[in-house]
């Protein structure tokens, strides 16, 4: 759904989307498995800088949830997550900010977005938008066990024979220099 300037002008936009899967590109590691729900309004805030200079910025104000399915941090085993999240977001002309030469910005300027044309793209924004809102680190379970370093297999579901505590030998010097110390 692409969001134009001119139609901002004139009034507010609503949206009320689903997006299938595979409709949004979320990368390779993501999958989705159910349609992204989004919901919101598109509102013209004009800023007034003083004089003549008056700069037309895009407020979007929604949520969106969906279904996805994530590789575990680490076993990479598939893991389903939930996600839903609100939004309230402003994007400026790209350039409307540009002075020429290097300023400082403050916390307000850093939650501002850009955009370049003629309007922004909902999908876009919701792209966005849905991969902030992923875990960091997304577990399996709490106890998991990771994949082994030195066979690769899965120490959840099967036991290898590699060496548990194998140090490495990049280590060896420093191990040299604490049983130094240590006398």
């Amino acid at each position: 759904m692409f969001i134009t300037v001119k139609e901002l002008e004139l009034r507010k936009v609503l949206f009320d989307e689903a997006f299938p899967p595979r409709a949004i590109d979320l990368g390779q590691e993501v999958e989705q498995t159910a349609p992204l729900l989004a919901a919101g309004r598109v509102e013209m805030v004009r800023e007034d800088r003083g004089g003549k200079d008056i700069v037309d910025d895009i407020r979007l104000v929604g949520k969106f949830s969906t279904k996805l399915v994530l590789p575990c941090s680490r076993c990479l085993e598939p893991v389903a997550h939930a996600v839903a999240e609100s939004f309230d977001l402003i994007y400026r002309p790209l350039g409307a900010d540009a002075s020429g030469k290097d300023t400082s910005i403050g916390l307000a300027e850093m939650e501002i977005g850009y955009y370049e044309g003629d309007g922004i793209l909902l999908e876009d924004v919701l792209k966005e938008q849905v991969l902030l809102a992923l875990p960091v680190k997304l577990l399996c379970r709490a106890d998991c066990q990771g994949l082994c370093p030195h066979c690769g297999s899965n120490r959840n579901t099967e036991s290898c024979n590699c060496a548990s505590n194998a140090s490495d030998p990049r280590w060896t010097a420093l191990g040299d220099i604490r049983k130094k110390l240590e006398r």
